[in-house]
């Protein structure tokens, strides 16, 4: 979807999984965040390919309701002891990502350590400061629930402020290099 003339943005931020994954639409404009909608994607436990089917088919018609910009997904990360969880996570990103492809939709993605640092300051934040941080930033009347409701938002919100943050530097002529980038 363009940008609309009014300046709207509207960004989806995924929180990956097979039994249940995260979504939230938040829409940028000049006048800051505004929440549309969020949820959870639940997979079932029908076994691989209908959690695949179902988790394709959900974000394809949210995708194709909300028409956003971009898609923000949080980075895999599996420890070395748990491949199998990495293998697993990486079929349920597969379907995230053609899903997001097939919708002409860019993806983009963030570790968890830097969407918790540009929320709270800390890449170790526990998951309550960073849903503090989501209901003040969204002005919300409670934190977000469940997590990956929560984690969600998060990306969507941190997608927002560095590609701000890249706009400014570029229209300050500042984009060949971003403090802190190497």
């Amino acid at each position: 979807m363009a940008q609309a003339s009014n300046g709207q943005y509207r960004i989806v931020g995924v929180d990956p999984g097979l039994n249940v994954t995260g979504y939230a639409v938040i829409e940028s404009s000049p006048e800051g965040l505004r929440f549309c909608e969020a949820g959870v994607i639940r997979g079932g436990s029908r076994g691989l390919g209908p959690r695949l089917v179902a988790l394709y088919s959900g974000l394809r018609e949210l995708l194709d309701t909300y028409r956003p910009r971009v898609m923000a997904l949080e980075e895999l990360y599996s420890h070395y002891e748990r491949p199998r969880t990495a293998i697993l996570m990486g079929h349920a990103r597969g379907a995230i990502c053609l899903a997001a492809a097939q919708a002409d939709v860019e993806i983009v993605s963030y570790a968890a350590t830097q969407i918790k640092r540009l929320l709270t300051g800390s890449g170790r934040a526990p998951k309550n400061q960073v849903q503090r941080a989501i209901q003040r930033e969204l002005g919300l009347p409670a934190p977000p629930e469940p997590p990956d409701v929560a984690d969600a938002l998060a990306i969507a919100i941190c997608h927002h402020y560095l590609r701000t943050k890249t706009e400014w530097m570029q229209a300050a002529g500042l984009s060949g290099h971003l403090p802190g980038k190497r």
